[in-house]
């Protein structure tokens, strides 16, 4: 029996095809854009992902007809939809950064405090709350149109299934959810004045949601970083997954609800029935690298730029880099924050910039990990995905960080492999998450802390620390 796994991501839709074994039969991608139409806003229509589905679907079908099909999907992003399932404007996605005021609106009318208790979580720019409340503010006739929301993988299976539902942990980064008792807050919707009834049922991810014209089963799924952490054999308490992609996660699975007092890390429900997670998030871990290469090295191969930071000690004789390229969640949720240089001098080079980019990138994921630790997760190593996760280097660096092994995983499919098992679970492939993630992951080596670069990195990471606070109001 085959499953199929789909990720509606921000640049693009990947699918695979799984046998029974967790083997990948089968892939299939296409790619396609967002629009930017004032700085800082992202926007996307939502048929871009719908078509992209119907042909990876079609490209697929060469391995067989799928026992079940699972979804997955980019976070955060607003689908508002009339009373005849029609998109009324573009996507606000994940990184549109357009709502700061709604966010301190938000804030204001339910309290931090009071917030946190009920969905786990501050108020960013990012969630799926701000942008209601931003479109009841600049656009109040297509705000009176609005009989449902959904968020992006949510808008392929209603296209797919006719279904207009949602899964646990996607739900969860909508801060509209009380992610402690896995269900809709009402007293958030009623404090911002929402609709309940715009809201889609909300189940647990290997639930099937819906079924396709040909009548197979379609799980409800979860957000990308939950189905990219199932991916990674992360679906209990133990190893941590550490994602090295444009953006940075650190992710532990729980097994009961913890929020940060402070919100400095999302608390989130797992795609794993009666679970949850925690995650901090840095929005510019490989995106940093590749910024650094298109200003100053354009078109140069990443494998020679960080050949060239080997030649470097750690600490970079002081150079420091912020990673804060285009403001920051973990652990400081400042989207004003801004990145910089610190410490150069006349002999560093660009393998030394590189080299600074690197433990920079480090140094913010172990903020996120501290804090994680500080809510009693005590991983015991970290399983690395993501772009990044292919140099040897950064995994080193990024281990001493850490202070913790990193495991490299026989797979790398990302959420779209997460996905993948979901629907097979609602297929019956296999019984339950736990038993589809034991048949499908392995690992293939591990990347030690170099024990000389500990100390260093334990005193360069006091100095990173202390650069924030420092810079905030320059």
């Amino acid at each position: 029996m085959t499953t199929v796994g789909l990720d509606v991501g921000t640049s693009g839709l990947k699918g695979i095809a799984l046998g029974d074994d967790g083997s990948v039969l089968a892939r299939a991608e296409r790619g396609y854009g967002f629009d930017t139409p004032r700085p800082g806003w992202a926007e996307q229509d939502p048929a871009l992902w719908w078509d992209a589905a119907e042909a990876v679907l079609a490209e697929l079908g060469a391995a067989g007809k799928p026992a079940g099909i699972g979804l997955s999907g980019q976070m955060h992003g607003l689908v508002a939809l009339d009373s005849a399932d029609e998109v009324l404007r573009p996507a606000i996605l994940w990184n549109d950064q357009r709502t700061a005021a709604e966010c301190a609106e938000i804030e204001e009318r339910i309290g931090l405090s009071e917030l946190i208790a009920r969905t786990g979580n501050r108020a960013l720019t990012g969630f799926t709350a701000p942008k209601l409340l931003w479109m009841r503010r600049h656009e109040p006739e297509l705000y009176g149109r609005i009989a449902s929301m959904l968020l992006p993988k949510d808008y392929v299976r209603l296209r797919l299934t006719g279904e207009r539902a949602i899964d646990v942990a996607d739900a969860s980064g909508t801060l509209l959810f009380d992610v402690a008792r896995r269900c809709w807050s009402d007293e958030v919707v009623e404090a911002l004045e929402l609709d309940p009834a715009w809201l889609p049922r909300s189940l647990e991810s290997p639930e099937v949601s819906g079924r396709t014209a040909a009548g197979v089963p379609v799980a409800a799924g979860a957000g990308d970083q939950a189905a990219g952490a199932l991916g990674v054999g992360v679906d209990r308490p133990g190893p941590a997954s550490v994602v090295l992609g444009t953006s940075g996660v650190v992710f532990v699975a729980l097994d009961e609800f913890a929020a940060d007092p402070e919100a400095r890390v999302h608390s989130f429900c797992h795609a794993v029935p009666g679970a949850w997670h925690a995650m901090g998030v840095m929005l510019s871990a490989a995106g940093s690298l590749r910024w650094l290469r298109d200003v100053a090295a354009p078109g140069e191969d990443f494998g020679t730029l960080v050949a060239e930071a080997e030649a470097w000690p750690p600490g970079a004789e002081g150079l420091t880099f912020l990673p804060y390229l285009s403001g920051e969640r973990t652990p400081h949720a400042d989207p004003d924050a801004r990145g910089s240089f610190t410490g150069l001098s006349l002999r560093h080079d660009r393998g030394a910039l590189v080299r600074a980019v690197l433990e920079g990138v480090a140094y913010g994921l172990r903020d996120s990990l501290d804090l994680l630790i500080e809510m009693g997760a005590v991983p015991t190593a970290g399983r690395v995905s993501g772009g990044g996760a292919r140099s040897d280097l950064w995994l080193q660096i990024v281990a001493s960080v850490l202070e913790l092994p990193l495991e490299r995983t026989a797979v790398d499919e990302g959420a779209a492999f997460g996905a993948a098992l979901l629907g097979g679970v609602a297929g019956g492939v296999w019984a339950d998450v736990g038993e589809a993630v034991a048949a499908a992951q392995g690992t293939t080596g591990v990347v030690e802390p170099v024990e000389e670069w500990v100390e260093p990195y334990r005193a360069g990471r006091e100095r990173f620390r202390a650069l924030y606070p420092a810079l905030r109001d320059v």
